[in-house]
């Protein structure tokens, strides 16, 4: 018995001594490409899709997520526990090149930021959680707290490069339910409620410049606390916006918007950012708005009709909107994303992100699905995330 564990502790020791030398041979330095500086290599490799410089060795790999490499587009979500009526959600990003789920760290906040998604006065609903992507940020909005009251004083903006949460300048009014957007690099809010229903509230328009100050000054922490700022627009001419969460649609210059969402009979609207003004919804815009909404580089914007799962995208010049395709996937659609001519769209019940390629002749469809156990909330494209130093010594 003795010799046996002797024999057995001696093969695991033996073992452990292997596995630690081929991780010191692995971080050695290793050019990126033999025979060249690698400042000159990096430039040569920046040429090449990711996805192939991950497969070829661990140097081009950790390249790939170093910031030195331009930063591919992934997918950002909110996710929560599938089979759980628990008020917990995680911020989680899906590398396309890796395949991966990665969680985000959490908002570093005392105490801890605290979300509803359920509440007994709203059995057969979720609460809204509101999020936003804005200059390659990710930004968190609105939301509901205990007891049914706005859980954010102020936004909360992730960067995927420098993988930190920074606050964003205090609400004139904390909101949930409200109309959410961007354009340009300028966040909006609009209507919705505090920790009750404001007329006034219900009515007003703020807007964040974001991008401006962030190139003007030197982006530090204390810097942005002091020139960021939320200022008051031209008001909606009623509260009608305030009755469930909306996405403001950046588009051409302008915010398009409904007030209420999915196939239901609705009231459309446009705020002009340039001119500060309002005005009516083209009727067939409003008429083929039939689901979610997102623009591609605020320039074409598309949208899903959820009952039939097609994916069709505006035409101004005729004031319809033309069929990509459809799909059953696409059915019960609830959120959608557009950038780098990929379309993103949460599947019914949160259970999987169809992705279209909109570039392809003709468009292809993928389901990227979900960590199991979670169902998505919501989604978002944006580059991903740097990786940690941690992380690529464990890359081998």
């Amino acid at each position: 018995m003795n010799n046996s564990a002797t024999i057995t502790i001696g093969a695991a020791d033996t073992a452990a001594v292997k596995r630690r030398k081929k991780l010191d041979q692995c971080h050695q330095y290793q050019s990126l490409i033999p025979g060249l500086p690698d400042d000159i290599a990096r430039i040569c490799l920046c040429h090449v899709q990711p996805s192939i410089l991950y497969s070829v060795c661990h140097s081009w790999r950790r390249l790939v997520y170093s910031p030195s490499f331009p930063p591919f587009l992934s997918i950002y979500s909110l996710l929560k526990p599938s089979k759980s009526e628990e008020n917990s959600v995680q911020f989680a990003n899906f590398d396309p090149i890796s395949a991966k789920w990665n969680l985000l760290p959490p908002p570093p906040l005392n105490p801890p930021l605290r979300l509803l998604l359920r509440h007994r006065s709203f059995i057969s609903r979720h609460l809204p959680i509101q999020s936003i992507s804005v200059s390659g940020n990710f930004i968190l909005l609105a939301a509901t707290t205990d007891p049914l009251l706005p859980a954010l004083s102020r936004p909360l903006v992730f960067n995927p490069l420098t993988r930190k949460w920074t606050p964003g300048p205090r609400f004139e009014t904390p909101r949930r339910w409200c109309v959410a957007g961007a354009s340009k690099g300028v966040v909006y809010v609009a209507s919705g409620i505090g920790s009750s229903y404001n007329p006034e509230v219900a009515r007003s328009v703020e807007k964040w410049d974001l991008k401006s100050n962030c190139t003007k000054y030197s982006c530090n922490h204390h810097d942005r606390n002091k020139v960021w700022k939320w200022e008051k627009m031209s008001g909606l001419k009623d509260g009608k916006f305030s009755r469930e969460a909306i996405e403001a649609v950046g588009w051409r210059g302008k915010m398009c918007m409904v007030n209420v969402k999915g196939d239901a009979a609705k009231e459309g609207i446009i705020y002009d950012v340039g001119s500060d003004t309002w005005q009516e919804m083209p009727e067939g815009m409003l008429v083929g708005w039939r689901g979610p909404v997102a623009a591609m580089e605020e320039e074409v914007i598309y949208t899903v009709d959820e009952s039939k799962g097609a994916l069709r995208k505006y035409d101004p010049e005729s004031d319809s909107w033309i069929m990509i395709l459809e799909n059953e996937m696409l059915k019960g659609a609830q959120h959608m994303a557009a950038a780098g001519g990929r379309i993103c769209v949460v599947c019914g019940g949160g259970d999987g992100i169809a992705v279209v390629d909109v570039t392809a002749e003709p468009p292809s469809l993928v389901v990227v699905e979900t960590p199991v156990g979670f169902q998505v909330l919501d989604v978002h494209i944006l580059p991903r995330m740097n990786q940690l130093d941690s992380e690529s010594k464990n890359e081998c």
